[in-house]
């Protein structure tokens, strides 16, 4: 790896671009994790249970698409515009398409086996592919961006401000949109207006992506990886690093906390409060929290005390909010937002600096091994986000299957006032758990404290001079 002194340095428009590349992902990754299990339930009439099998079984594809994208990424020519970049506008339009054709309102007034069959090749044509191949580059360019950890983690700080200015746009916007009231009084998803706001989100997903293109330049040269490809080696390589496995597995019960909240404020809000209005305003003050609070302090408090430590003490204090929400019990939605809200200070902090904590693994790697894998690394963490988006999607499913939600309930609540506690009881539970076991992780899998992450940085220093 080598500095290339002719780009421009390292600055705003770089940081102002990355922030854009995942303002772009998350139009429709937030979308599908927070809205394709409502709209195939209450909309397209599937079992919750079906939804959520789908969106773990497509996770096996990825086991596939992730690790082969990683290695054409790594394997790839540099070209005038970097290893990494090309693949942000070849693939942008893509993603878009594929994620408006879910939510095509369109379908469902056709046959059982048609719905399913359509949201199978559409969500695994989505996630599986075009998520992939653009998503893996768009992580992996971070290193190629700078060689300087500060400046790495003022790229993750932008990126987690990207991802939540969308969810800011999607989890404030698209309650007050796509909700309308019903005959009875019950606030239920509209159809139609799900499909015009899958559409407008695509195109603002192509706009972020553009310009994340546009402004961001990459500096560290990554030469192609010309080695021959041996399967055993490099699976042996993965699956003896401590530091991925460690934040492989905060990564996927981060997921779990993270989209169960998400997941299941489609249900408490909605369904158990009858306030779509609450919805919107639990999203709006968890984005607030996340540029009030996380987004100036995170990366001040972890060049102080280190990225893991911070990471444990702040998913620990998400988990105790929840802990005691669950006890308290409020009847009125504001309260629980103020709750939603703390605990999404916790998880945030984590969330801010997990990009830059990658960067981390991966020069480790690159410690122990001599040899550099971007690619190949965030391909295999990637794959594990998704899997925990897909086992909170299935779990969420699974368990408003058990409990006996159906769209029967979305249209008169009232009637099932055992349901309603338990969806209460559940929004509260997943989430308090996965951000626990997100610290467990962190404090015992996961080795990259400050002092070793210091250490790794001036090791590769004197690699480089």
């Amino acid at each position: 790896m080598a500095n290339n002194t002719s780009v421009r340095p390292f600055g705003m428009k770089d940081k102002l671009g990355y922030m854009f590349g995942d303002f772009g992902n998350d139009f429709t990754f937030i979308l599908s994790s927070s809205f394709m299990l409502k709209f195939y339930t209450d909309i397209m009439g599937v079992n919750a249970g079906i939804v959520g099998v789908l969106m773990m079984a497509a996770r096996f594809v990825d086991a596939v698409t992730d690790v082969t994208m990683g290695q054409i990424v790594d394997r790839s020519k540099p070209t005038k515009d970097g290893k990494f970049r090309p693949w942000i506008k070849r693939m942008c339009g893509p993603v878009a398409i594929a994620s408006f054709l879910i939510f095509q309102v369109g379908c469902a007034g056709m046959s059982m086996g048609f719905k399913v069959s359509w949201m199978v090749f559409t969500y695994i044509i989505w996630g599986s592919v075009f998520y992939t191949s653009i998503n893996i580059p768009y992580g992996s360019m971070a290193s190629a961006i700078s060689a300087d950890p500060d400046d790495r983690a003022e790229l993750s700080t932008w990126r987690t401000i990207g991802a939540t200015l969308a969810g800011l746009v999607i989890g404030v916007g698209t309650p007050m949109v796509a909700y309308e009231t019903a005959a009875n009084g019950a606030t239920v998803l509209s159809g139609p207006r799900m499909t015009i706001i899958a559409g407008v989100f695509s195109v603002l997903a192509i706009i972020c992506y553009l310009l994340c293109f546009n402004l961001v330049r990459e500096r560290v040269e990554v030469p192609q990886n010309t080695a021959k490809l041996d399967v055993g080696v490099m699976l042996k390589s993965l699956v003896t690093n401590r530091s991925l496995l460690g934040i492989i597995a905060a990564a996927i019960l981060l997921l779990l906390g993270m989209l169960g909240m998400q997941g299941m404020a489609a249900y408490v809000f909605p369904v158990y409060y009858n306030s779509a209005s609450a919805q919107s305003m639990s999203s709006l003050a968890g984005s607030v929290c996340m540029l009030v609070i996380c987004a100036p302090f995170a990366s001040r408090l972890a060049a102080r005390f280190g990225k893991k430590e911070l990471s444990v003490v702040s998913c620990l204090f998400g988990a105790a909010v929840y802990a005691v929400c669950l006890v308290v019990k409020p009847t009125n939605p504001m309260v629980y937002v103020v709750f939603f809200s703390l605990a999404y200070v916790g998880l945030g902090m984590f969330n801010t600096v997990i990009w830059a904590m990658i960067t981390d693994v991966i020069d480790d790697a690159e410690v122990k091994n001599g040899v550099r894998e971007d690619g190949t690394i965030y391909s295999v963490y990637s794959f594990a986000r998704k899997v925990g988006q897909a086992l909170s999607s299935g779990m969420i499913g699974g368990l408003l299957t058990m409990i006996g939600y159906t769209a029967a309930v979305a249209e008169n609540p009232s009637a099932y006032p055992e349901i309603l506690d338990s969806i209460f009881r559940l929004s509260c539970i997943i989430p308090a758990i996965g951000l626990a076991a997100v610290a467990v992780a962190l404090a015992i899998i996961y080795p990259l404290n400050k002092k070793r992450v210091e250490e790794n940085v001036a090791v590769l220093a004197e690699r480089r001079k």
